[in-house]
């Protein structure tokens, strides 16, 4: 029996459904998903394990032109993606036109390895504007094979899947068979907190936070986690805290409901709130918090 393995790694826009596409084609909530731009700020890999194949799939942030360190990052990230891509798959929604980067347009109209492009959210359009769209598409972008999908309502996911794993060249698996991704459990429990506080604060608040687990400790029956929220303000510290505490209450009785499904057992959650100015500019700190590769 032949074994096929390969890196499958979908970018696109900000706010695309990136993450939604993701989570649906691994069949577990890997990536956080908010009504938000910029929610996915990693590169996070999730892995479909099969006897004869192993996908690693691999969610990427957003496309932008970046205004400040961190998000330069990200858009390392998203260029590491490229290198060592299988298949890319570049996801569009169907109002917009083009890559808020020129640079990296041009990459995928020029790519050598095979391009699965995705026009999703055609729930939310006519048949003929969707028609309209696919046109546009194979006309802009060549080289893909263009499927229409609704990530969110799995519509057309299970077509997609299937064409990825015709397009997997042939060769060993690059993780054990047993292991979803490449993360740590700390990780899963940052990004969790982040996104509920994507949620539920508004403007710049969401953008300025980053999250470190200080203590994971799991026993049998239960996991005690206490995490830092980092932010740049004194004043953004107060509004994260809330009246009498009760907005971080908020954040982290929402985020313990999520972790103990993610877990499967009982989770016990401290945090805190700490001041560390311009984390989002100093190229020591984003290293720290593994943003920075190479």
């Amino acid at each position: 029996m032949t074994h096929k393995a390969g890196f499958v790694n979908i970018i696109g826009n900000p706010n695309v459904g990136k993450s939604t596409l993701m989570n649906a084609l691994v069949g577990e909530k890997l990536s956080i998903i908010t009504a938000k731009a910029q929610t996915t700020r990693h590169r996070i890999l999730g892995i479909v394990n099969e006897d004869d194949y192993q996908i690693v799939f691999s969610d990427t942030p957003g496309i932008l032109k970046p205004a400040y360190e961190l998000q330069s990052s990200m858009m390392d990230f998203v260029k590491s993606a490229f290198e060592d891509a299988d298949v890319l798959i570049y996801m569009v929604e169907v109002g917009e036109k083009e890559l808020k980067n020129e640079a990296f347009f041009k990459k995928i109209i020029h790519s050598e390895i095979p391009v699965i492009l995705l026009l999703n959210k055609i729930d939310k359009s006519s048949q003929e504007e969707v028609e309209e769209k696919i046109e546009y598409w194979k006309n802009k972008v060549p080289n893909a094979e263009v499927f229409v999908i609704s990530a969110l309502e799995k519509f057309n996911v299970p077509a997609v899947f299937e064409k990825i794993k015709e397009l997997l060249p042939e060769g060993p698996a690059f993780y054990p068979k047993d292991q979803l991704t490449d993360k740590p459990e700390r990780f899963f429990v940052n990004e969790k907190i982040r996104e509920k506080i994507l949620m539920h604060y508004k403007k710049e608040i969401p953008y300025s936070v980053e999250v470190e687990t200080e203590e994971f400790i799991e026993e049998e029956n239960i996991v005690r986690i206490r995490s830092i929220i980092m932010v740049e303000r004194e004043t953004q510290k107060g509004i994260i805290i809330g009246h009498k505490g009760s907005a971080l209450k908020r954040v982290g009785a929402e985020a313990r409901k999520d972790l103990e499904k993610f877990f499967e057992k009982k989770v016990f959650i401290e945090l805190y709130v700490k001041v560390n100015k311009n984390w989002r500019s100093d190229k020591t700190q984003l290293k720290r918090f593994g943003y920075n590769q190479g």
